[in-house]
């Protein structure tokens, strides 16, 4: 059957034989905009939600990246062996554990965040994320209990990791829904500043830590300190994110159940509905996330997580010599983020998500020649051409992917795609990239895994569509102003014809 066959619509002629037919059903299916349809943010609510939940995400990764800088000790604390390499390995696997479980977290909480509100389920991540996080910092050492410490590490993290599931999918949704159109990129960048300050509050007190106390004191007792911070920062997150009202755009969404019936199925919804519909409806764009967030995340953790691991371990550098210059290159994205922000709601998220891809393509092989000749500038240059490709995708991603998604499956359509893929290539970069170079013996394998993660990227990139200045699919426009509002009504008014 052909196109025409199955809508009338599609056929020229039978539009130019009943014009006034056609104009009636076009309205029918688009019906226009009326005022009352627009939504008009409160600039000072925005900002509101935009600082609990760029808050929240820094409190969040702090807790998980204080693992990631404490890699090597915690080899030594949890894994006895006599090889370090088996020891890092094994720490690492424990890293990458934690994203095994995200995709369940995912699937979890994103469908709950649908149907019960996306700030209900975003504070339940913070508890479980603070909760799994002090625990860790209260675990015995292999010394003291032998091979149950492992095991207690294993499931702490994998608390994390179901926690953390739940959190950039609600959280990057949350201020995507609160923004108005023209300027989601600039309020979504604040999100990943609060992913930089919670890798830089993490290194940096890493980094105090190993320089005052010294590495024996770190692996007796002085890597528990950062953990056990993590209990008064979880109640500061939760505290700022119960304080905040739903969304807008989920607000509207329910609003709209017209009837006794809907509202009824709606609450009799079950996850695994919640997802079969997931799966089957918005299986196009789930493959396009999984392909975007795959490049992106493991250029993230091969340069914010593993970085100053390959600096120590393969390269030779003592380990607070190499947190210093990623602490000071991730001060300089924090610095720029918001202006990527700007920059993908002025000049859109595609050539922005671009740059980024084929800078890690064309870029990463020089700047991991310049890293591997030593010496501080060197290596700052190699981490800062490295660091201003992230930076692009850091600014645009947290905007461009709840575009993706239309509102009723928003929240779980992303956190299922985004932690899939979190899960498959993000939290096994550390793990796969040091036995990549325990197997060949290059220090270049780095580079490379970059350049072949970049490469689906600009793919990827290419398959997506605008969405700069744009509302969120099945949410209503949303501006700044009444008059913008306004506009927007008689914008669709045809001018008189004479």
């Amino acid at each position: 059957m052909s196109a025409t066959d199955r809508d009338p619509a599609a056929d020229p002629a039978a539009r130019r034989r009943h014009p006034r037919l056609f104009r009636a059903v076009t309205r029918r299916r688009r019906p226009k905009l009326r005022r009352t349809d627009i939504t008009v943010t409160d600039e000072a609510a925005v900002k509101r939600a935009v600082r609990a939940a760029s808050l929240g995400n820094a409190m969040e990764w702090f807790d998980f990246g204080i693992y990631a800088y404490l890699a090597v000790t915690l080899g030594h604390v949890f894994f006895p062996s006599g090889n370090d390499t088996v020891q890092l390995l094994s720490s690492f696997a424990t890293f990458a554990v934690a994203f095994l479980i995200r995709p369940l977290g995912g699937m979890v909480f994103g469908p709950m965040g649908d149907r019960l509100g996306r700030k209900k389920v975003l504070a339940l991540t913070m508890i479980l994320m603070a909760v799994g996080t002090f625990a860790i910092g209260l675990i015995p050492s292999y010394a003291s209990i032998g091979f149950w410490a492992p095991v207690l590490l294993v499931f702490f993290r994998m608390v994390q990791g179901f926690s953390t599931g739940g959190e950039y999918g609600g959280a990057s949704t949350f201020i995507a829904e609160y923004a108005p159109d023209r300027r989601r990129g600039y309020f979504g960048s604040f999100l990943e500043f609060g992913t930089l300050a919670g890798y830089v509050g993490a290194a940096g007190l890493v980094t105090a830590l190993t320089a005052w106390l010294g590495s024996d004191t770190m692996e007796a007792w002085g890597w528990r300190v950062p953990f056990l911070v993590a209990g008064p920062l979880g109640l500061v997150g939760l505290y700022l994110r119960m304080r905040l009202d739903e969304t807008p755009a989920f607000q509207k969404l329910e609003s709209d159940a017209s009837t006794a019936s809907e509202a009824a199925d709606a609450a009799e919804a079950t996850t695994k509905g919640d997802l079969a519909k997931i799966f089957r409806q918005q299986w196009p764009a789930l493959i396009l996330c999984v392909a975007l967030v795959g490049a992106y995340n493991i250029t993230d953790y091969m340069l914010l997580s593993y970085m100053p691991t390959y600096l120590s371990d393969e390269l030779g550098y003592s380990e607070t010599h190499g947190l210093l210059i990623l602490l000071v290159v991730m001060v300089l994205l924090m610095a720029i983020i918001t202006q990527v922000g700007r920059l993908n709601d002025r000049f859109g998220r595609k050539p922005v998500l671009l740059a980024g891809m084929l800078g890690f393509l064309f870029l990463s092989l020089p700047a991991f020649l310049l890293i591997g000749q030593g010496g501080i500038p060197a290596v700052s240059l190699g981490m800062l051409m490295l660091g201003l490709s992230l930076v692009c995708m850091l600014g645009t991603m947290s905007a461009a992917l709840p575009a993706l998604f239309p509102t009723d499956v928003r929240y779980g359509s992303l956190s299922v795609g985004y932690n899939l893929s979190t899960s498959l290539f993000g939290g096994t970069t550390p793990l796969v990239i040091t036995a990549l170079i325990g197997a060949t013996g290059n220090n270049l394998m780095p580079a490379y895994y970059a350049m072949g993660a970049a490469l689906v990227g600009v793919i990827a990139v290419a398959c997506m569509k605008e969405t700069a200045r744009q509302p969120l699919q099945g949410s209503p426009p949303s501006v700044e102003t009444p008059e913008e509002a306004t506009e927007l009504v008689l914008a669709q008014t045809p001018g008189p014809r004479f």
